[in-house]
């Protein structure tokens, strides 16, 4: 029950407060009335039109939201009539606590003399005029200021909240684009070796090597649903997911390797010598090398390396110009040449590429050789704090 009010509290908590002062309004203006003890300024006033005025200046609280002449206006007519000016002080801080009002300091000066006047001519307080203005200064003018603090405070938090709305969709695209171009390099591999291998299951004749190409698909497979089952757990558990290294380029190299390619590997990076995120970058580099080789120059010479020379990290991806199509023969002799691998559109290959080694510190490279190949490379810095330009890419493979 004490949750629930509290919470119908805060809901309403701008109409309570109207309220509120809607209450002080009367407690101030009808009881004097009643008892005799309020005055006007032109004489005797039927009591009647003391209680109407008293009323409804305490009904200008609920609008003083919107528009402050209203309270302005009756809380003068109010201390005129009744002599009560606590309505004068609660117009004096609404008219500037809700921004309503540009040039308040005039108003607030008028109100003041207001306030001075009333005071100094009520019978029931003293007549020093000094203390009069001091009370009408204290009363009036501060209230006004004080509602100019509350005014930018509260679009002070406004901005804040607006700026932590700003921060959290901005966090969250950024996380979306990392989820993306994990899943992207995670499948796009995993599906390009197994559609291959596919292939030249469909052409072999020897049921040996049917059976290891069988076998590789299914062990691609079961590779590609475990990094997304790791991935899918880091998602709920919010963990840092195991990343590859240089240490698994060899793989991707003779995977590609069994697949006909034509491909030498230089690789001299000591293991666990490279940061997290830099190693995983040089792994995906290879990896998206590979894939666009596969599709666009599966009969080319590819050159891998990934060398640690120093501070610096430089790992790239070369091929040579395609020589064509040739007939393939029988596919399952050892001398067969690789398929091109199908390509299933999307083009976010290159620009992940990008993002990622942007976020590793690193120089990204992607561009046609002056003979007709294509290279792939990036540099990355191992020494800390030191942080490399990142380039675009300047050429698109499709993927």
């Amino acid at each position: 029950m004490g949750r629930t009010m509290a919470g119908v509290a805060l809901r309403r908590r701008g109409v309570l407060v109207d309220l509120l002062m809607a209450t002080a309004v009367v407690a101030f203006t009808i009881p004097t009335t009643a008892i005799g003890r309020s005055f006007s300024l032109w004489g005797p006033v039927p009591d009647w039109i003391e209680f109407l005025v008293g009323s409804v200046t305490a009904a200008t609280m609920f609008v003083r939201r919107r528009t402050a002449w209203p309270a302005i206006a009756a809380s003068v007519a109010c201390a005129c009539v009744t002599g009560q000016t606590v309505p004068m002080v609660l117009a004096a801080f609404s008219m500037t606590s809700e921004c309503r009002m540009r040039s308040w300091s005039g108003v607030a000066l008028a109100l003041t003399g207001v306030y001075a006047a009333v005071d100094y001519v009520n019978p029931y307080t003293d007549q020093l005029l000094y203390l009069c203005v001091v009370r009408a200064v204290t009363l009036i003018y501060l209230p006004a200021l004080v509602g100019t603090w509350v005014c930018a405070y509260r679009r002070m938090i406004g901005e804040l909240r607006a700026g932590v709305r700003e921060r959290e969709e901005r966090a969250a695209s950024e996380e979306r684009r990392k989820i993306a171009r994990e899943l992207h390099d995670t499948v796009t591999h995993a599906v390009t070796v197994m559609v291959l291998n596919a292939g030249v299951i469909r052409d072999c004749r020897d049921s040996l090597e049917v059976s290891r190409l069988a076998t590789g698909i299914e062990d691609k497979g079961v590779q590609a649903l475990g990094e997304l089952r790791q991935l899918l757990t880091v998602l709920r558990r919010e963990d840092q997911p195991a990343v590859k290294g240089p240490e698994g380029i060899t793989r991707l190299v003779e995977e590609s390797q069994h697949m006909g390619m034509r491909i030498s590997l230089h690789l001299d990076v000591p293991p666990q010598a490279l940061p997290r995120q830099v190693a995983h970058a040089c792994y995906r580099l290879v990896q998206e090398g590979l894939s666009n080789v596969r599709k666009h120059a599966p009969d080319s010479e590819v050159r891998v390396t990934c060398t640690l020379m120093g501070d610096d990290v430089n790992v790239s991806v070369v091929n040579t110009a395609g020589r064509g199509d040739e007939p393939a023969g029988d596919v399952c002799d050892d001398r067969r040449t690789a398929r091109a691998a199908p390509s299933l559109g999307g083009g976010f290959g290159l620009p992940g590429l990008g993002e990622r080694v942007a976020l590793a510190g690193g120089r990204l490279t992607a561009e046609p050789t002056p003979e007709g190949g294509f290279v792939l490379a990036a540099r990355f810095s191992v020494r800390p704090g030191k942080r490399s330009a990142v380039l675009r890419p300047r050429w698109s493979t499709g993927d």
